[in-house]
């Protein structure tokens, strides 16, 4: 077995590609734990109108090739020896191909469609509370069972293909392993089922009432296997190369390996177009509580025969909110430039500006899809420094109550916070974030390919490169730290001047019975 160190010799190493929703990447996993040379190409997403959001599976399978392809390249010019494949994908984008011709049947619904939203309403009242006891989140905005079940009922050659026993169904995991084995392996795992809505979480099983309320055929549920069970072997005239293809994870379970979430308190928050919080939370699920919206319960790997199970919850506009007052508006030149001037804006308490970055609603500590956003609080002497630090500092708040939400949901403080994504390079947005949240946050070095390491990490463990998750984790070169610099008492004041601003603009009574998060201990 590989001893992993930083600057193990790389003879040995993991091939992972990365299927997201604007790009696939992929590149070799060396023994070492890091990754080596990604290649990266852009992936077309179309909006046919205001709720529908598509892709073009044969443009996603050949991206996942071309990248693949390269790295292969590579690795066999500097004698680096593949040992196992691994897989990392966008999670509930879904899609119906024929078993026969190999070709899909019609464009992949994205994860972001919302055309069933309205419809799926009608079944809240029934459902929500069953689903969130037994799958760890409601009835939601989307389906993919709902999307097949009426495709089938409205497109005859989707239906003639299910009646002749031709048609088959699955993410983009399921798509991926199927064609990358050559037919031979028809599945998803845990990690990425569960994000369709219809996944058992301590049975590791289909909700097959659920499902067939929907009126999707069960007959063509692809079968559910561990993430690290292992997927038969890839077809040679793929890529060239026939072996395991030993892993398959949804994108932000395998960066929530990659960056250290593998004990319960353990986890991650990623700044990207929007942010994401995970927390590992052990190997009893910790279910999502009535009074705080938009925390899920989720497998967070399963592993062998044991599942470990972990809490997310999202927001959609973080980078995405400084794209727009930089390049849509141009109020400043980059985000770098807005985080420079934030830092030369005094700390004047209960005088600064306030933005709240709803510009696509609001989803915790409540749930307010239509909420917009605001800016609040200016006045004669308000400057551009103000207007950066108000940005910033709503950007750390709505982060906070992901943090706050996640926390309160697993009823125990982080004991670890990474971070990481391009947003995170901002310095005065950390110094922030750590202040607000009351913890440390590590800002990780190579989190773009989080997702793609942390997928390699469980095939090898799994084909024997590395002993276990936490030794190759623990082997990569750690982040700088960012501390909290105010007192308890500041930040419950701060933290309650911004729950003010969310029950002035949001109008909502169960902002006023939130809880607020626990204190935290000193973090290990």
């Amino acid at each position: 077995m590989t001893q992993t160190f930083p600057g193990a010799s790389p003879r040995r190493g993991v091939l992972s590609i990365d299927e997201g929703t604007t790009g696939t990447r992929a590149g070799v996993v060396l023994d070492s734990g890091a990754a080596h040379e990604v290649s990266y190409r852009a992936i077309g997403v179309s909006h046919p109108d205001d709720l529908s959001v598509e892709q073009d599976p044969m443009e996603i399978w050949t991206a996942t090739v071309e990248v693949a392809s390269r790295a292969v390249g590579r690795a066999r010019a500097e004698g680096i020896e593949i040992t196992a494949v691994a897989l990392s994908t966008q999670r509930a984008t879904a899609m119906l191909w024929d078993r026969v011709t190999g070709l899909p049947l019609l464009p992949a619904v994205v994860w972001q469609d919302r055309r069933y939203a309205h419809e799926l309403t009608a079944y809240e009242a029934e459902w929500d509370a069953v689903l969130l006891a037994r799958q760890g989140r409601p009835v939601g905005a989307r389906s993919p069972f709902l999307w097949a079940a009426r495709q089938i009922a409205e497109h005859s050659e989707v239906a003639a293909a299910y009646r002749q026993d031709r048609l088959l169904f699955g993410t983009v995991d399921t798509w991926l392993i199927w064609r990358l084995t050559g037919g031979a392996a028809y599945a998803t795992t845990p990690t990425n089922a569960a994000s369709t809505g219809g996944y058992l979480l301590e049975r590791h099983a289909w909700d097959e009432e659920w499902i067939s309320h929907l009126g999707f055929p069960l007959d063509l549920l692809p079968e559910l296997r561990s993430d690290d069970a292992g997927f038969g072997t890839t077809d040679p005239a793929v890529l060239g190369i026939a072996v395991p293809l030993a892993a398959a994870m949804g994108d932000q379970h395998a960066a929530l390996v990659a960056l250290g979430g593998l004990a319960a308190g353990q986890g991650m928050c990623v700044y990207g177009t929007g942010a994401f919080v995970d927390a590992a939370t052990g190997t009893t699920p910790a279910l999502p509580r009535p009074d705080i919206s938009g925390v899920l319960a989720q497998p967070g790997r399963r592993q062998g025969d044991i599942s470990h199970y972990s809490l997310e919850a999202y927001t959609s506009t973080v980078g995405s909110a400084l794209r727009w007052l930089c390049d849509d508006l141009g109020l400043f030149a980059s985000p770098r430039e807005l985080g420079e001037e934030a830092g030369r804006s005094p700390a004047r308490p209960g005088r600064t500006p306030r933005f709240l970055p709803a510009l696509a609603g609001v989803r915790t500590p409540v749930w307010h899809p239509e909420a917009t956003g605001v800016l609040t609080g200016l006045t004669l002497a308000t400057t551009r420094a103000d207007l950066a630090r108000a940005v910033l500092d709503g950007i750390a708040h709505s982060v906070c109550d992901l943090i706050d939400g996640v926390a309160d949901t697993m009823g125990t403080p982080f004991t670890r916070l990474r971070v990481g994504g391009g947003v995170s390079g901002s310095d005065p947005l950390m110094r922030t974030q750590a202040d607000l949240a009351g913890v440390p946050l590590e800002r990780v070095s190579d989190s773009a390919t989080a997702s793609l390491r942390g997928t390699a990490y469980l095939a090898g463990v799994a084909r024997g490169l590395w002993p276990s998750l936490e030794e190759v984790v623990e082997a990569q070169p750690h982040g700088r730290i960012f501390e909290p610099e105010i007192t308890t008492a500041e930040r419950v004041e701060q933290r309650a001047a911004w729950r003010d601003v969310l029950i002035a603009h949001l109008d909502d009574p169960a902002l006023l019975s939130s809880h607020p998060a626990p204190q935290p201990p000193t973090p290990r």
